[in-house]
């Protein structure tokens, strides 16, 4: 994929990416409509052994943060949400 648009976003890797396409995820937009948890979800789903740090990761890819600068708040709703989707380890 010589025209990868995910890698653009910051926090995204080849390994990301190529996860993301697998599921079905190709631009920017589309990540932004699933959303970090439903978009790690199908990471998972598709088998891939993601760490949770790959939820963290798209998060701030979608505000263009590192995703260490996420606001601890706001990573604690990311793993409710993560929960209540049946999707905590």
């Amino acid at each position: 994929m010589d025209d990868d648009k995910l890698l653009a976003l910051r926090n995204v890797g080849k390994t990301s990416s190529q996860w993301l396409h697998a599921t079905g995820i190709h631009t920017p937009e589309q990540l932004r409509q699933l959303g970090p948890v439903a978009a790690y979800l199908a990471v998972r789903a598709r088998g891939f052994n993601a760490s949770k740090a790959l939820l963290f990761a798209i998060a701030g890819a979608l505000q263009d943060v590192h995703w260490n600068d996420l606001e601890p708040t706001y990573k604690r709703q990311l793993l409710e949400q993560l929960a209540q989707a049946g999707g905590a380890d």
